[in-house]
């Protein structure tokens, strides 16, 4: 049964009022206004100036929530909500008061354009750049995550509480927006349907989840079988999620009494992909240290950077033609007791009015073709394009 942490339920969803949300299988996170922003800085500062925000505030809710960019010079937008409600267990989002999917007698909202930025062919060049690179590098580079994107321009403003609700259907997964600068009357959020948890962090417990391998689903379940046991037996993939199990594990290791992976690596799957997925869980030495501290530590995954993480961060930069922004960076919430939870956002969209600009990235390693991951990040945009209601055949990825 649905549980209500806390009894002060925001306004409506639908006002110009920012909100922030975050829903998993087993809670969902809601708040309403900015009370108050953080000061900015690099990620490196992060548990720094959270700390310090939450010895220096003593009025509103005892939290902060938002998003941190991919790049880790570039700061995170976390906020103090002024109202937050968080309920345990499954909760239709149709019920977070003000959430409903809208009900307009308007026409429905036509896609005007949908633009590849990168076109295929150009992101297909970068992978074998990338590739060339790492043959180049003799073993200094060993993973590179390349990404691209899709432009989409309709007839009037999206409905975040229409995509959310969409993006909602498929359970397995988490589904996030959150505002990106502090706003009065709208602006840019980031909306997203991530399967790959970060890093956990409650009281002495810490827990991530990082996914790498990808395939796509079929709706045919002989199709669908035979795409998950082609998943299963990749070496390629195989490799290249032992990178980045391994990378965390290294990283969070001095900090841990026990750490371990006690399922091994598994099949996870979203109503769109299979991915291979490895849960991994610890108890820390030092509970008080907070979950921001994790992040910074951990991020830029190899899972959405590349092994090593420097060498990767510069090949992404000489090789995408754009600022990822918030796309492959994280979304969550941090309190003053240290602990938090956060996602890695990806399969998500940056939406202000009636734009959008779509997000989808594959992991590079020896043994990767150009054409294997254009057609990998084209599977990958579907949840996105079916939430969006464009017809992938016509989308152009």
């Amino acid at each position: 049964m649905a549980r209500l942490d806390r009894d002060t339920p925001p306004q409506s969803a639908n006002s110009k009022k920012p909100f922030y949300i975050l829903k998993t299988s087993g809670e969902t996170f809601f708040s309403l206004g900015q009370n108050a922003v953080l000061e900015e800085g690099p990620l490196s500062t992060l548990s720094d100036r959270t700390a310090r925000f939450f010895r220096q505030r003593q009025d509103g809710p005892d939290i902060l929530v938002g998003a941190l960019p991919f790049d880790p010079a570039q700061s995170a937008f976390l906020f103090q909500p002024t109202r937050v409600m968080r309920v345990q267990g499954k909760h239709n989002l149709g019920h977070v008061p003000g959430f409903g999917a809208s009900v307009s007698n308007e026409e429905p909202n036509r896609i005007l354009s949908v633009s590849a930025d990168p076109a295929p062919d150009v992101f297909g060049n970068s992978v074998l750049a990338g590739l060339e690179a790492m043959a180049a590098s003799q073993g200094g580079l060993q993973k590179i995550v390349l990404s691209r994107s899709l432009k989409v321009f309709a007839s009037r403003d999206f409905s975040i509480a229409d995509l959310m609700s969409k993006l909602a259907l498929d359970e397995s997964i988490t589904v996030f927006a959150t505002p990106l600068r502090r706003q009065e009357n709208g602006g840019a959020m980031l909306v997203g349907a991530t399967p790959e948890l970060l890093v956990e962090k409650r009281g002495n417990h810490i827990a991530s989840h990082p996914l790498a391998g990808s395939a796509k689903r079929y709706a045919d379940s002989i199709d669908d079988r035979r795409s998950a046991d082609s998943l299963w037996n990749s070496d390629k993939d195989r490799r290249e999620h032992a990178m980045v199990v391994e990378s965390i594990m290294d990283l969070l290791t001095p900090y841990c009494f026990e750490l371990s992976a006690p399922e091994g690596m598994a099949l996870r799957a979203t109503a769109s992909m299979w991915h291979l997925g490895t849960k991994i869980v610890g108890r820390l030495k030092d509970a008080s240290a907070s979950s921001e501290y994790f992040v910074s530590l951990l991020h830029p995954t190899p899972a959405v950077c590349g092994v090593p993480r420097a060498a990767a961060h510069s090949k992404i930069s000489e090789l995408e033609a754009y600022d990822r922004d918030f796309y492959a960076g994280a979304v969550g919430w941090c309190d003053s007791a240290g602990d938090g939870r956060w996602f890695v956002s990806i399969r998500c969209a940056e939406v202000e009015g009636a734009n959008a600009r779509l997000y989808a990235g594959a992991g590079v390693v020896p043994g990767s073709t150009p054409q294997g991951e254009i057609a990998e990040t084209a599977a990958k945009f579907r949840a996105m394009l079916d939430a969006f209601g464009i017809d992938r055949d016509r989308s152009g990825i």
